[in-house]
């Protein structure tokens, strides 16, 4: 499973969702966190190269001081510190689509709504409003943006984040890149479509 952590970079990177340096992914395993390393080349990576973090008895996690996680690492515990059942994870990119339509002023959890090939399979969640990335701010709003459950359940499978990106979860990177994929031909479908915010108002 690892390994399918650099391969949905790189399929992420081919689609144009990601420029080389951008995005992050991580996968928790029982009591161990995988997570994509800060500043490096993503369309490159590989399983050696990710950071092995650590969770402790108390549920605290353990980052090594010898390599830097990915900028967005508190986002991507705040997801994924109850859950222990099973393996998760979390996939957050810059799809194209899926960003062009918020900020084209499109609230992306309605208009998922009216297309069954994506409501029946991925639970889109209100997006996020803009926040500067790698924040505290983007961390925790994208967390309650899931609503997120005592048990680590979470009510959303994929929420947005306007002028940024995209979030996902999933029970593996795949997954969650299936999620994010859904998604972003709905977007693409609604933009080619020539509909304007104005028109859903009426």
């Amino acid at each position: 499973m690892l390994t399918s952590i650099g391969d949905v970079m790189r399929k992420c990177y081919q689609r144009g969702w990601i420029t080389t340096r951008d995005g992050n992914i991580s996968l928790r395993v029982e009591n161990t966190l995988f997570i994509t390393p800060s500043g490096c080349r993503k369309n490159l990576i590989h399983s050696e190269h990710l950071v092995q973090c650590k969770i402790d008895d108390e549920g605290n996690l353990i980052v090594p001081d010898h390599i830097s996680p990915s900028g967005e690492l508190e986002m991507h515990w705040l997801l994924q510190k109850n859950w222990h059942d099973k393996p998760r994870a979390v996939v957050h990119v810059h799809a194209t689509n899926i960003v062009a339509a918020m900020f084209a002023g499109f609230d992306i959890q309605t208009i998922s709504l009216q297309f069954p090939e994506i409501y029946r399979y991925t639970r889109v969640g209100p997006s996020v409003p803009a926040l500067p990335a790698v924040s505290k701010e983007l961390a925790f709003a994208t967390a309650n943006h899931f609503d997120i459950l005592p048990n680590g359940e979470t009510s959303f499978d994929i929420v947005g984040q306007a002028n940024h990106g995209v979030c996902s979860i999933g029970s593996d990177p795949w997954e969650a890149y299936e999620h994010i994929e859904r998604l972003e031909h709905i977007c693409e479908i609604v933009l080619k479509s020539g509909l304007k915010v104005s028109d859903l108002k009426r």
